[in-house]
């Protein structure tokens, strides 16, 4: 497994854009880092800029700020 396939990427469609969004809340938690007009187009770019940034935080000896997100499917009831 290489390390950006441990955060989750997820994209939706945004209205008020009329564009697809795509977003990984750990590595950039602001928003939206990426708009495409078809999911696919959308998720590409995403991974591309985790991965990118990913190898840019290894690079400079920091640490990957630990997986914290998680799909829904992974919830544990209470």
């Amino acid at each position: 497994m290489k390390a950006q396939d441990q955060y989750l990427k997820f994209v939706r469609w945004e209205e008020a854009d009329r564009l697809y969004v795509g977003y990984c809340p750990d590595l950039f938690p602001w928003g939206g880092v990426c708009h495409g007009r078809t999911e696919e187009k959308a998720y590409s770019q995403l991974c591309g800029l985790v991965a990118d940034e990913v190898e840019e935080l290894q690079q400079a000896g920091k640490e990957l700020p630990p997986p914290s997100t998680r799909p829904m499917r992974e919830a544990v009831p209470a």
